[in-house]
């Protein structure tokens, strides 16, 4: 039968099966495919909480979903088109979330009596017409992948960890994809395993093939490049932006790099990917903990570096003590927060929106530090590079959140050139020579004090976490000192309302009957439901916070100018109350605490419920 090619606007598919399937490697490569082609995208990928869960469990399954179209894509959709199911539990895990009518791709090897067992699955969802509600495409794709490679003399749990090519090369012809990126990404990878290279190449076309010359399926689908602005662009996931955000700001302020930090969850991806620039003035340093982290950040920023520092929840509690010397040195220090479920261990691979509270006053005395937060993973590169500029010129920590959402997740980026980029203005003190008295407390109109560098001639000064004396910095224990040194660095702090931006409404009217205030990674959601509220009549506008601490100047007055506003968040209301008891306003929130971000849907009913 000839094939015919259908026109599709937009996709989602949901790649999904064991952890040592690969659905994370063969969802990034069909991303990838997608990026080059032209197509926006959002991803989210959904990995297991056990590191080492059962294979063939409900606990091991480990998902990719992408939603790639040649329209405007803001999240990575409520529910797929397709869903890719290794095996029966990656099926159970993942129906639910599949349209009606959607299309399952099902591995048939992956619903043997053992994989049934261990899905904790009665009868074979492929034959008891349980599925009648979907198309159904069942290969055997563990078969024709050890039939393609039966001469190559791999054995067959090498040959095994193949088939996720072969799933890739379906859909690749599937949907009118080139091979062309996966080969070279492939050839790049395996360029010293010459053996294993072959291996992927074969099944990535032996997938491409069936598709081409069976009558599994008759029609193939065209998703054409979409909208956007003329420009370079590149697919990047979060903590990558994040890491080249900081790579620019070493650029912009002629300052080195020091990254101390200690791996964990989803953090570690940061480290990783800057460990790759040694040549751009980054140094790396594992500690052996996360207090020593920081604290090797501290004296590196006392030292006359860019030096930050990252965790998660659990981390960051950690470093609340050290975070605090910091704001008594008032040291320049950036701290990266990408929060994950909690409390304690929590969930280490899930999303959440919860520190908030802590990344405010989760140390001890008043430590006030200003906070900044991403949206979006392309976002991570300009609140970084922000959270940078605002260090270095209040001198002063700076709490920079992201979270596992956006960290993991991926999205075209329209990269900028350096010339686009903003100047971090960088002052140190200068050698007195002999002249007057070294001040290192006295402030500039910033209220900013002075960055002497260790070393330099007539800068000598003390240092240390007990209470400085205005100007002289010298040890204080008198009680209106320290009342007016508090005030002095949250004054600092507030200063910083200067140099940010004014709130702006993403999308709708400056005011009207309902605003929905978001921060951090809710944007996508909210931007999408609101757009699908206003299209229905809805009298409702967007605004999402970046600048968390302080907040934009204007954030008061443009709340007030709403009848309602809804706060919709991935904790139990923690911005909810900041701007209850800021602004005295009565919001509505809409919270969420299940390790996954919110739909889009389940924020449009709750604006159609708030409008009623």
């Amino acid at each position: 039968m000839e094939n015919t090619t259908e026109v599709l606007e937009q996709v989602i598919i949901k790649f999904a099966g064991d952890s040592g399937d690969g659905m994370q490697l063969t969802g990034t490569q069909f991303t990838t495919t997608a990026a080059l082609l032209g197509n926006d995208l959002s991803t989210f990928p959904d990995f297991p909480a056990e590191i080492r869960a059962p294979i063939g469990t409900l606990a091991g399954v480990s998902g990719y979903q992408l939603h790639f179209g040649s329209v405007n894509i803001y999240t990575p959709g409520d529910t797929c088109d397709v869903l890719v199911a290794m095996n029966a539990a990656a099926l159970k895990a993942n129906i639910k979330g599949l349209k009606k009518g959607g299309t399952i791709i099902a591995n048939i090897d992956g619903f043997d009596p053992k994989n049934l067992r261990l899905a904790n699955v009665a009868v074979n969802p492929l034959d008891d017409n349980s599925l009648d509600g979907f198309r159904l495409i069942k290969i055997d794709v563990t078969k024709l992948t050890r039939a393609a490679l039966s001469e190559s003399g791999m054995g067959t749990k090498e040959i095994d960890r193949s088939k996720n090519m072969f799933v890739l090369g379906f859909l690749y012809w599937m949907y009118s994809r080139s091979l062309d990126a996966s080969i070279k990404f492939l050839t790049e990878k395996f360029s010293k395993k010459p053996e294993i290279l072959d291996a992927n190449i074969r099944i990535l076309k032996a997938g491409y093939a069936y598709g081409d010359t069976t009558e599994t399926i008759i029609t193939r689908y065209h998703i054409g490049a979409a909208p956007m602005k003329p420009g370079t662009y590149r697919s990047i996931m979060g903590n990558q932006a994040t890491a080249l955000g900081l790579i620019a700001a070493t650029q912009q302020s002629g300052l080195p790099m020091f990254y101390g930090t200690y791996p964990i969850t989803p953090a570690s991806d940061i480290l990783h990917e800057l460990a790759k620039y040694k040549n751009m003035n980054v140094r790396t340093f594992q500690a052996e903990d996360e207090i020593a982290a920081i604290c090797a950040t501290i004296g590196a920023a006392f030292g006359g570096a860019l030096a930050v520092t990252a965790s998660s929840g659990p981390g960051i509690a950690l470093k609340g003590e050290a975070m605090g010397l910091g704001v008594m040195l008032e040291m320049p220090l950036v701290i990266i927060n990408v929060q994950r479920g909690g409390p304690s261990t929590g969930l280490p691979t899930k999303t959440e929106q919860s520190d908030l509270l802590q990344a405010l006053h989760g140390r001890n005395g008043e430590a006030p530090m200003p906070i900044v937060a991403a949206c979006t993973p392309s976002d991570c590169f300009t609140m970084v590079l922000e959270a940078c500029r605002i260090a270095i010129e209040y001198m002063t920590p700076v709490m920079f959140l992201s979270d596992g959402y956006i960290a993991n997740g991926a999205e075209p980026w329209r990269f900028p050139t350096q010339a686009d980029l903003p100047k971090i203005k960088v002052d140190f003190a200068k050698d007195k020579n002999g002249g007057e008295k070294y001040l290192p407390y006295k402030r500039d109109d910033k209220l900013s004090r002075p960055w002497a560098i260790p070393g330099t001639p007539g800068l000598e000064h003390r240092i240390g976490g007990l209470e400085k004396q205005h100007e002289t910095g010298n040890i204080s224990y008198e009680s209106d000192n320290h009342e007016f040194m508090v005030r002095m660095r949250e004054a600092k702090v507030n200063k910083v309302a200067d140099s940010i931006p004014l709130q702006n409404i993403d999308n709708g009217n400056e005011s009207g009957k309902l605003l929905v205030l978001g921060w951090g990674s809710t944007y996508g959601a909210i931007k999408s439901a609101v757009i699908a509220a206003r299209a229905q009549g809805l009298d409702v506008s967007h605004a999402h916070v970046r600048y968390m601490k302080p907040f934009p100047k204007n954030l008061g007055s443009l709340v007030a100018g709403f009848d309602k506003v809804l706060i919709p968040e991935m904790n139990t209301g923690q911005l909810l109350g900041i701007i209850r008891n800021e602004f005295m306003i009565p919001a509505i929130g809409l919270n969420k605490i299940k390790g996954n971000p919110f739909s889009a849907t389940e924020i449009l009913n709750k604006i159609v419920e708030v409008s009623a």
